[in-house]
């Protein structure tokens, strides 16, 4: 299925534009050594051709929040000369004859990149980068871009950042995880959002930050490659930096921020053993840390954070963890029986119980607590689906497809008599 946009700029146009750049190319360079040579043939032509190619790229970034799109792709052999919108879980491309060749479209990325950022491009291959437009709502529009190479030619991502923050009580959470997730209540502790890319993790968090900052008076440091949503002050102070721009590393960034005398300290990623372990240093030296992490589930976050460590170091990180961590709240986009996608999670709360698996390294039990720990407001990601498709938001499929224990799900959706008895949720 394509999407139809009446009035799109032409794109014949525009590869006029851009073809006697590349009929000066010359045939013998390839990857990096013909992209150098097409950034000097882009510094050659005046602002106005180069703020062209800018606009013919935002043009289509305009269009996103009415077709109600995350995603924008464009670049390279894989997009087939045509741009792409993920709308509400789904790839479509743009409907149209005229396509791009992959050398024209190299040029048109190429144009949108500072040249300190193509440097980080050439060396990396791949380059994070954080892009802002003004909108006819006089508002700034930010979207979290990546930038790298497909078959030797340049591919592109923009996720739009929404502007508006959802509701706290959108999330749906149990009072017990509020108060969890909260300054208010919990000074200190690690609080894990995790789910796969595309799972909404940065608006969950975003979310749950803006609640603190409208709650307390405190001192908010958020480290994010790149930074996505700019959280304005209210009640607390809220510093953002950018990897590779304000700081570093995630590292650095959670380490400097000790010594800025932060109350919460956001990391974008925990991604590496050293991250890792300095979110695990800084929470017990008595700061409320939230960090993000790529995993389906409680138990496979716990896992993972453990998993990343070297062996011999495994045991104190593992008791380390079971002092500090908090809440784990894991979470997936469902498609929902009206074409859009609505959120479903699993949110542990770590008890004493909890814990104590954790250092007895039985993370295997953790699964039995979640399902019986409804008066607390923990629940397994099938409890939720059910819940879902009981409210008839999505349909059984979708549940079942997107569960992490599928036995499990089926015998939710199936339930016996002694069934129904044993897995109530709350």
């Amino acid at each position: 299925m394509e999407i139809y946009i009446d009035d799109q700029p032409s794109l014949a146009e525009v590869s006029a534009m851009i073809r006697p750049l590349t009929e000066r190319l010359s045939p013998m360079l390839s990857g990096t050594a013909h992209h150098e040579e097409m950034i000097g043939l882009i510094e050659e032509q005046t602002e106005e051709w180069q703020l062209k190619m800018k606009q013919f790229i935002e043009y289509y970034l305009h269009q996103m929040k009415e077709m109600e799109a995350s995603d924008i792709d464009m670049g390279g052999p894989g997009c087939v000369g045509q741009i792409w919108f993920r709308i509400h879980g789904y790839k479509k491309p743009i409907a149209g004859d005229a396509k791009l060749t992959p050398v024209e479209t190299d040029i048109l990325l190429l144009n949108l990149l500072l040249p300190r950022q193509r440097k980080i491009l050439f060396e990396e291959r791949n380059f994070d980068f954080s892009y802002t437009m003004d909108t006819d709502e006089g508002l700034d529009q930010r979207f979290r871009a990546d930038i790298y190479y497909d078959m030797d030619h340049l591919a592109l991502n923009m996720r739009r950042i929404d502007n508006e923050i959802r509701p706290f009580k959108g999330l749906e959470l149990h009072p017990e995880v509020s108060r969890a997730v909260s300054l208010k209540y919990y000074q200190y502790g690690l609080t894990l959002v995790t789910g796969i890319t595309g799972s909404g993790k940065s608006s969950t968090l975003d979310t749950i930050i803006d609640a603190n900052n409208r709650s307390m008076e405190a001192h908010v440091v958020i480290i994010a490659s790149p930074v996505e949503l700019v959280h304005k002050p209210i009640r607390s102070i809220i510093r953002h930096r950018e990897v590779g721009r304000d700081v570093a590393s995630f590292k650095e960034g959670a380490v400097q921020a000790l010594r800025q005398d932060p109350d919460i300290i956001v990391i974008g990623e925990l991604r590496d053993p050293e991250t890792i372990q300095t979110a695990l240093e800084i929470t017990d030296s008595g700061h409320k840390t939230f960090g993000t992490l790529h995993t389906s589930s409680a138990m496979e976050s716990i896992d993972r954070i453990i998993g990343e460590i070297p062996v011999d170091e495994q045991n104190r990180v593992r008791m380390r963890l079971a002092d500090v961590l908090t809440c784990v709240i894991s979470q997936k986009l469902i498609p929902s029986l009206d074409g859009k996608r609505v959120l479903a999670k699993e949110v542990l709360l770590v008890t004493p119980s909890v814990k104590a698996a954790i250092r007895n390294n039985n993370i295997g039990e953790i699964y039995q607590m979640l399902m019986e720990g409804g008066k607390m407001g923990m629940h397994t990601m099938e409890q939720d689906l059910k819940r879902l498709c009981d409210q008839g938001k999505i349909s059984k499929e979708m549940a079942l497809n997107n569960s992490n224990n599928k036995k499990r799900m089926e015998k939710l959706l199936n339930p016996s008599a002694v069934d129904k008895l044993n897995t109530m949720v709350g």
